[in-house]
């Protein structure tokens, strides 16, 4: 039998484990940081938030859900039965915004534990296993596993693209959870079968209700296939396969029946700015994730690019983020899309770790350390000037970007944003000393440094970001002008504005077609002629307009009926 080189040549000395106390410090502050302190922002995070919040005051079908009778351009329904339920059944003392984001809080943080999970059921492969040494020394398994699962996990919080999405309280978080189970559940072919059957038709469900029946098709089946070749018996091996088929087939009844199937599929960007937008979006969502990619499919070349299947460490999260990467390609959910390809590329990256020569592995570190240490001394000036006015121009930027801004001192948000200074450095200290050489040293300094960064924007630049991000500025300065308003028809709103003026005015929204009578009216300037074929002029008056600070061209009228609001 042909046997094939195996890259991964360690000794027990580079295993050595990863504190757990490090590692809990980086997933409670990376998940924490960006979920608390902070409102709803506009786009999505606030449309789904708006929706969970018309689900649990019961102002819309369940099945069905609308956001002041507008159909939500997110998909999926899971995500925001979850969001309502926890403002439900929260206490009066937690706001309803921050109530929505608890399970979206356990959700990331299960999915950082479950790719090291399915990174150290990958590595104690038979084929994943690091040569054996003549004289013993190499690693162990068990360690060895355990070293990989650490790297992966820090790859994963290493990834930028991972910040921003995996804190929103949107369907593109509980997609990732629920791809991320998937993982988990293929990732042991040796584990029980009817576990692997239970997980992996929790994950397609999940996936199928947030939004993503195909690809949870897609996935489940693909993790099938491989499960078809791994070790054990035969018959035992095509009942499951045969099992998670019929699961796939209910899964896509009631996606049918739900009305979830949405057709997104189009050509691949014919024309170069496209291609360039999809470049950028590769080059740095999946930084820095990529590059050590690229190098363990060179390294792990021979275990891929054979007659039989690659081995299962390898084709499993190969598969996976080949359909992701794919589904980027050929729909326009970009980085959405991308967004799940995160976790199995992250297990990917892990595999790069034993075949890292020192120069590359010093590569790595210098050009983290200069960039990371750079952006993070942005980010202190900034706030220095705010604070200050010294240096001026970064405060004069500001102050263009965000007219009207007035910046506030937190002590709490300071303190923690200085505690991580200090960490990074200690870290920087420890990486730049001399100690003995660990496999996921490589991965340490991008970890902390993406957590570092992501910490002081959510810390001391989180008012100015509330500020430019949110709507609740536009909000107050309009309730000054809709006195006594308990109500107000809309008119071309975007949805994140419409969930904006329930939310911070606590304002009941209707359509401009309903039946029910509101004295105030909001209107999107930029449709303000296509209103009049819907209302008698005499009848409302301009009382005002409004905007959002950062964007000019989101303006909104605000009128007064006079007398009837309708030419009926």
């Amino acid at each position: 039998m042909k046997r094939y080189a195996n890259p991964a040549i360690i000794s027990q000395d580079a295993v050595r484990r990863l504190p757990r106390i490090v590692i809990a410090f980086l997933c409670l502050t990376y998940t924490l940081s960006g979920f608390l302190g902070r409102g709803p922002w506009k786009t999505d995070d606030l449309v789904s938030f708006g929706i969970m919040s018309e689900l649990a005051r019961g102002g819309t079908d369940w099945l069905a859900p609308q956001l002041a009778g507008a159909i939500p351009p997110i998909d999926g329904i899971l995500p925001y039965w979850i969001g309502a339920w926890f403002i439900q059944i929260s206490p009066a003392f937690i706001s309803a915004d921050l109530a929505a984001r608890i399970p979206f809080i356990g959700m990331l943080l299960l999915t950082l534990t479950l790719i090291w999970i399915a990174s150290f059921h990958l590595a104690r492969d038979k084929e994943a296993q690091p040569v054996a040494f003549a004289f013993g020394g190499q690693a162990e398994p068990i360690d060895y596993a355990r070293a990989i699962a650490d790297g992966a996990l820090l790859a994963l919080i290493a990834t930028l693209g991972l910040a921003q999405l995996s804190h929103e309280t949107t369907p593109a978080n509980c997609q990732l959870f629920f791809t991320t189970i998937i993982l988990y559940s293929y990732s042991n072919p040796l584990a029980p079968r009817f576990k692997i059957l239970i997980n992996s038709s929790l994950g397609m469900l999940g996936l199928a209700l947030s939004g993503a029946p195909s690809l949870a098709m897609l996935f489940g089946l693909a993790g099938a296939v491989l499960l078809l070749s791994s070790p054990g018996e035969s018959k035992e091996k095509f009942t499951v396969f045969i099992k998670i088929l019929i699961v796939s087939l209910l899964i896509a009844w009631i996606s049918t029946k739900l009305s979830l199937w949405v057709w997104r599929i189009e050509s691949p960007a014919m024309n170069a700015h496209e291609w360039k937008n999809l470049g950028r979006l590769f080059i740095w969502f999946i930084w820095p994730t990529w590059p050590l990619v690229i190098w363990t499919l060179w390294q792990w070349r021979r275990q891929i690019f054979r007659l039989k299947l690659p081995s299962h460490h390898l084709a499993l999260p190969l598969l996976f983020s080949t359909i992701s990467i794919i589904t980027t390609l050929i729909t326009r959910s970009g980085d959405k899309s991308l967004l799940l390809a995160l976790p199995s590329l992250a297990v990917l990256a892990a595999f790069a770790l034993p075949t890292l020569s020192r120069s590359l592995s010093a590569l790595i570190d210098w050009f983290t350390l200069i960039f990371f240490s750079g952006c993070g001394i942005t980010i202190w000036v900034v706030w220095i000037a705010l604070q200050t006015g010294i240096p001026s121009q970064p405060a004069k930027n500001v102050a263009k970007l965000a007219p009207g801004f007035e910046h506030s001192f937190s002590i709490i948000f300071f303190s923690l944003a200085l505690l991580a200074t200090a960490a990074w450095i200690r870290l920087v200290i420890w990486r730049t000393g001399r100690h003995r050489k660990v496999i996921w040293k490589s991965l340490i300094l991008p970890a902390g440094g993406a957590t570092l960064i992501w910490l002081l924007l959510m810390t001391l630049w989180m008012p100015l970001l509330n500020y430019a991000r949110s709507y609740e500025t536009m909000v107050l300065r309009a309730s000054k002008i809709m006195t006594d308003a308990t109500c107000a028809y809309t008119f071309d709103l975007s949805s994140s504005q419409v969930a904006a003026f329930e939310f911070h005015a606590t304002l009941k929204i209707f359509n401009v077609n309903a039946i029910e009578k509101c004295d105030w009216m909001l209107v999107r300037k930029d449709s303000e002629h296509s209103l009049k074929q819907y209302l008698d002029n005499s009848s409302w008056k301009l009382n005002g307009q409004v905007s959002q600070p950062a964007d000019k061209n989101s303006i909104i009228l605000i009128y007064h009926h006079k007398k009837l609001p309708f030419l009926q």
